[in-house]
This record gives structure tokens, C-alpha cells and sequence, in this order.
């Protein structure tokens, strides 16, 4: 008998034996348990992901004598047929060599006939996105109201080149990439069944390099096994399939640490002897320093794809470098693997980006900084206070010299008291000097949130205060509309710079506002401008008493 390959020999026969595919074989399954039977279905993803062996298993369960739970039973006289290729119920086009519409006419009129033996006639069309635009349109009136007895089924890797009138006519079902264990877990059961040995890095080796695909991993593995024998090494798998060694990746991130750029050298001339590709390098140092962050981030080597023992040295790293670190590095690489296509000289490219990755220099966040000094003071004076009695007697005086400074802030605190308390007297003192003395500082912080609001008040000047109501004379008659306008800007600053609530009320005749005029220098005829008299009664106030002993102020009689 001859040789049959193992993604043939080891095609799954039922819905549990597909593999990565839960979500679609158990739709399917329930599908025929309670007898909703679709007319169409597309079949859609990847390759090598199981689309046309699950076709294949549905046709056969559609026609099966003997159901369980909905899985073909693989026994009966239907489903012996259909392994042996020997029914006319399940016919298998291939799109791609009948695309024409000649062939899609012939199989329009065969749609008619009702099957031989089976309870379903299905159609089974591979690759169905290589129809022509034609073939496509004729197809449809019989893909929407084919037969009872008949089903099709469609499966493409490329969905997007099948007309939206074709897939809203049938059941889509996406297939996905199949996971990096699960293509182990299947290589290692196919191993111990065909008594081949096998280490876990080899598995590691293979899977990755299907990239999801289980049919490409089993083809890989045929070729293994015929290098390798029955017993499989990954150094000859690396060797066989001429694959970059991890190793060297490691070799790198150690090289970065230790700032030796000679690796740089060693690594680029290995690279070139071995005939390695430079592109595949770069996407492996790529996924190296994912890795490495990943570990950074959470500690643990999990989500890492790659063997037990390169998991446990990728370990290491987690506190070896920072994440901004691995960061710039990664965004450094990707950036690299844009320019070393269009590159005349891959392997000066290579060994230049080797030598800034080595000479990288580490960096620190603020927050870092100020905890490493924070550690460094304590660490000092733990130091002094178990420290002999003449460094001890330095620390002591330091002590004294600190307790004098914070001696000092207290007094400087009571002052800041007092100042504050005549501060808060003074406002509740609020009077027409107090606009006066503030003015020119209130029109600075306006022009620094509106430059033009506040060149506009650098032309105008208060005349009263009545009511806490600050009577503005303004020069030209059209700003009065932009002061207006802001009057509740104009509300808050006031009361933030002259510490109460405050209103403007602008005009622009001064001719009768003279006597208000007239009355500015005195202060005397406002509200709530003080007399002489109460300003000698204020003898007593702190802040009259603070300007008498402090600055020597006196009393000047009038």
C-alpha cells in the first residue's frame, strides 16, 4: 500500500474530531439534532483550518442512517459509500477549475434531480470565490429556492471576493486560526500513534512555523520525519527547516545589559555564513522583546509561545529592564523592519541597528529619581545614627541647626497669621482706594486671560464706588458694548483681585460725573470712605498698630 500523507490519513471523521473549531461543529451538530437544516452554507477562513473536512463531515451526517447526537455514525451503508468516494449524492467541485458559466448552467440542471439513494443531494464547492462574475449571477435564483432534497456548501479563504448577494443567501461561518497547543497537542497525539519520538521544543518549532495552519503543520512534520527519522531532535529541525536559533535573541538581550558590542560583530557574521534571512531576524528579535515585556508587565511567562525552558530564561528578565526601555526598543525595531527593505546593504543595516540597540542608554522617569534619593537619605541616616560619637555629635548639631531653622518658621508662621488676619480686616474695609491702590494689578491679570478685554481697561478709569457698584469712565463709546458683554468675567475677576463682590457700571459723558471726579484725590464724599475722625479711632486696629512699631509710622492731624 502506498504512502498516504498525514493530513489525509489523519483527516478527522466526525464533528469532535475537528480541531479549534467548537464554535462552528457544535452550531452544526445541534443544527441536525433538531432538524434546522440550512439549504446553503459558507464556509469561510484560513487555510488548513478544517473548511472542507467539516463540509465533508456535514454532508455525510446529512445523509447518514444512523445519527448519534448528531455525529455521522462512519458505519452504515451511507457513510461507508462516502469514505470509498462511491455515492453520486455528495458531489465536490473545485471553483477554481469550474469557474466558467458553462459549468455552473450543467449544475443548475442537475439540481433537479432528486438524489439516487440519500436524503440530500449536496454540493460541495472549494475555493468558490474564483467564479466568475457570471457564474455567480446564474447561480443565484437556484441558491435561493434550490430543491427541498438538495444543499450547498461553500468554502473560501477569501470571503471578501464573494458577492454580498451570494452570502446573504447562505449561513456564514468564520473559521479562526488554530492555537499554538492545540496544534502540539494534535502533532503529539499523531507521534505516539505512529510511535515517533518527539521533544517539546520540536512540537514548539512546528506549530509556530504553520502560524495556525494545522494542515501546513502536518505537512511539516512529514518532512521531518523523513529528515529525522522516527527519532526527531530540534537541532536537526532547525537545521532541516533553516531556522534562526532562538538563542542568538537571548545572546542580544544579554549583550544590551552588559553594554558588549562585540556580540554585534559575532551575531551579524553568523547570521550572514548560516544564509539566514535579515527580514525573518528582525521579526524574531521583534517577538523576543514582546516577550521580554511581556514578562515586565506581568511577571509571569504565560502568554509567551515558546518551550518550558526559554520560558523560565525569559523569567530573568522581568526586572532586568524597564518597560519605557523595551518600549523605545520595540518602536526602534519596528521602524528598522520598514527601512531594511529598501536597503542595499541588509547586513550593514543589521549590524548598525545592533550596535545603537547595545549603546542604548537606560532611562528613568521623574518619580524614579525622586524615590531612589528619597531611599539614598534614608539609608544615610540610618548610617549616622549608628555611626561613632564624633560623626553623631556633626549629625546633632544639624539637629539643633534644623530645630533653630523650624524655630524660625513658626515665628515666620505667626507673622503670615497676623498678616493674613489684617489682610481679612482690610477687605472687610473695602473702600474707593482700595479699587484704586488694585487697579493697575486688576487690568495685568485680565490682559494675561484676554489681551484685548484688558487693553481696552487700560484706557478707562474708575471714578466711584457706591454699593460696591465701581462706576467706570470710558473714553470711546463703542468699547462699552465689549465691556457689557463681559460683565460676568469682569464680576469674578473683581472679586478675586479686590476680595469682594463687586459690580462695573460703565458711561461714557463724564460731564456729569465732574463733582465724582472732583471728590477722587479727597475720598472724602464716598459711602463708605472713612473720616478723619474714624481713622484716629482706629488706633487700636493691628494693622495701624503693626506700621506704628514696626515702620515707625505716626499720626498726621489735619
Amino acid at each position: 500500500m502506498s504512502f498516504i500523507v498525514t493530513a489525509r490519513k489523519w483527516r478527522p471523521q466526525k464533528f469532535s474530531d475537528v480541531i479549534g473549531q467548537e464554535h462552528i461543529t457544535t452550531t452544526l451538530k445541534n443544527a441536525l439534532i433538531n432538524n434546522r437544516i440550512g439549504h446553503a452554507y459558507l464556509f469561510a477562513g484560513p487555510r488548513g483550518v478544517g473548511k472542507t473536512t467539516t463540509a465533508r463531515i456535514l454532508a455525510k451526517a446529512l445523509n447518514c442512517l444512523d445519527l448519534k447526537d448528531g455525529e455521522p455514525c462512519n458505519r452504515c451503508e451511507m457513510c461507508t459509500k462516502f469514505d470509498n468516494a462511491q455515492t453520486l449524492d455528495i458531489i465536490e467541485i473545485d471553483g477554481a477549475s469550474n469557474r466558467r458559466i458553462e459549468e455552473i448552467r450543467s449544475l443548475r440542471e442537475s439540481v433537479k434531480y432528486a438524489p439516487t439513494v440519500g436524503k440530500y443531494k449536496i454540493y460541495i464547492i472549494d475555493e468558490v470565490h474564483m467564479l466568475t462574475t457570471e457564474s455567480f449571477n446564474a447561480l443565484l435564483k437556484t441558491l435561493e429556492e434550490p430543491p427541498e432534497h438538495t444543499v450547498f456548501i461553500f468554502a473560501t479563504t477569501d470571503v471578501h471576493k464573494v458577492p454580498l448577494t451570494i452570502v446573504s443567501r447562505c449561513q456564514r461561518f468564520d473559521f479562526r486560526r488554530i492555537e499554538l497547543q492545540e496544534i502540539k497537542s494534535a502533532l503529539k497525539n499523531i507521534s505516539d500513534a505512529e510511535d515517533i519520538s518527539i521533544d517539546d521544543e520540536s512540537l514548539t518549532i512546528i506549530s509556530k512555523k504553520a502560524d495556525g495552519a494545522l494542515r501546513d503543520a502536518e505537512s511539516i512534520f512529514d518532512q521531518v520525519v523523513s529528515f529525522c527519522g522516527n527519532k526527531i531532535d530540534s537541532i536537526e529541525v532547525k537545521k532541516m527547516l533553516n531556522l534562526i536559533d532562538e538563542d542568538i535573541f537571548f545572546r542580544i538581550s544579554d549583550a544590551i545589559t552588559d553594554k558588549n558590542f562585540n556580540v554585534a560583530f559575532e551575531i551579524t557574521v553568523e547570521l550572514y555564513d548560516n544564509g539566514w534571512n535579515f527580514i525573518d531576524f528582525l521579526n524574531g528579535l521583534v517577538e523576543h522583546f514582546r516577550n521580554i515585556l511581556t514578562v515586565a508587565i506581568r511577571k509571569d511567562s504565560e502568554l509567551i509561545e515558546t518551550t518550558k525552558n526559554f520560558k523560565s530564561r525569559y523569567l530573568k528578565y522581568k526586572d532586568t529592564f524597564s518597560k519605557g526601555d523595551l518600549l523605545r526598543i520595540l518602536t526602534f525595531l519596528n521602524k528598522v523592519q520598514s527601512e531594511i527593505r529598501f536597503s542595499h546593504d541588509q547586513k550593514l543595516k543589521i549590524e548598525v541597528t545592533l550596535f545603537q540597540l547595545i549603546g542604548l542608554e537606560k532611562s528613568s522617569t521623574i518619580s524614579n529619581l525622586l524615590e531612589q534619593l528619597k531611599k539614598k537619605r534614608l539609608t544615610e541616616q540610618d548610617y549616622i545614627s549608628q555611626s561613632p560619637s564624633p560623626l553623631r555629635s556633626i549629625s546633632e548639631n544639624k539637629v539643633k541647626k534644623s530645630n533653630s531653622s523650624l524655630n524660625n518658621e513658626k515665628i515666620i508662621q505667626e507673622k503670615t497669621k497676623e498678616s493674613n488676619l489684617e489682610k481679612k480686616d482690610e477687605s472687610n474695609n473695602f473702600d474707593f482706594r482700595t479699587v484704586l491702590h488694585k487697579w493697575t494689578f486688576f487690568i495685568e491679570q485680565i490682559k494675561t486671560d484676554k489681551f484685548t478685554l484688558g487693553s481696552i481697561l487700560a484706557s478707562v478709569k474708575p471714578l466711584k464706588l457706591n454699593d460696591n457698584i465701581i462706576t467706570v469712565n470710558v473714553e470711546h463709546s463703542d468699547d462699552i458694548n465689549i465691556l457689557r458683554e463681559e460683565r460676568d468675567y469682569l464680576r469674578k475677576k473683581g472679586k478675586t483681585i479686590f476680595g469682594n463682590k463687586v459690580k462695573f457700571e460703565f458711561i461714557s459723558d463724564i460731564t456729569d460725573t465732574s463733582k465724582e471726579q472732583n471728590h477722587i484725590p479727597n475720598y472724602s464724599p464716598e459711602k463708605n470712605a472713612p473720616s478723619t475722625r474714624e481713622m484716629a479711632i482706629k488706633k487700636d486696629d493691628p494693622f495701624i498698630k503693626h506700621l506704628i512699631e514696626k515702620l515707625g509710622a505716626r499720626e498726621i492731624k489735619r
